[in-house]
């Protein structure tokens, strides 16, 4: 398995942390109210039943995925890194491995396309051949259905920051962790990759808080499944 060598590490409330020397920046704890969408028995259903199904999908798809994987590029069949979710609780977030084995070594040689607090490049040399057509797929992202399942994640939501993110937060950025992460959302079935600019995700994360309701979560899963079967690219 492949992990992130960024360290976690929870305050007293159980929230990330990025460690700097002796002086830890942690998420706020003073969330007492949860947003609606947080505890919604239908929601819930919705992602218990969709975790379900694209659990037995990946289940099916998993051989001939890491054959394919081994054969492009020896490694590790998953990635897997740490990434802060509700209330900046820490989880581990888990994918098809869609790069080389060394990846995250070689970023520094690879040039930042995107603005803020995000890491982008369309054209990423470090993304393998099989690796490109799972992102184009969205098959990478299967693995995470064990994340919704175990109730980390939710089929649709905010897109779940790595520490090193949230380290750099505003007030306004702490504002996505008030609902749970998700395979999808705004950004993802909307922009895709044509979104760059991170205060661009945050607007249309902090949009979909605003605009939650369960016929939203539903409409924007159908956005995203329409988005990958026309191959618009992954995010």
């Amino acid at each position: 398995m492949s992990f992130s060598n960024q360290s976690t590490a929870l305050s007293p409330q159980g929230h990330c942390v990025k460690a700097l020397g002796a002086s830890p920046i942690a998420i706020p704890a003073d969330w007492d109210d949860f947003h609606p969408s947080v505890n919604h028995p239908i929601k819930r259903l919705i992602d218990v039943v969709g975790a379900l199904v694209g659990l037995v999908i990946t289940a099916i798809a998993f051989i001939p995925i890491a054959i394919a994987i081994q054969l492009d590029n020896p490694g590790p069949i998953f990635y897997s890194q740490i990434r802060c979710g509700h209330q900046g609780k820490p989880f581990k977030i888990w994918k098809f491995r869609s790069m080389v084995a060394n990846a995250e070594a070689l970023q520094h040689l690879v040039q930042n396309e995107a603005e803020g607090l995000i890491f982008k490049n369309k054209n990423d040399p470090r993304v393998t051949r099989v690796g490109r057509f799972l992102r184009r797929t969205s098959l990478d992202e299967f693995p995470q259905f064990l994340n919704v399942l175990l109730g980390e994640m939710s089929l649709v939501g905010t897109r779940p920051p790595t520490e090193k993110e949230v380290a750099e937060y505003t007030p306004r950025h702490h504002q996505r962790l008030e609902v749970k992460p998700g395979i999808t959302g705004e950004w993802q079935a909307r922009g895709r990759s044509n979104v760059k600019d991170f205060e661009d995700i945050v607007a249309m994360d902090l949009r979909y808080q605003q605009q939650w309701s369960v016929s939203y979560d539903i409409r924007l899963i159908v956005e995203t499944a329409l988005a990958v079967a026309k191959c618009k690219g992954a995010c």
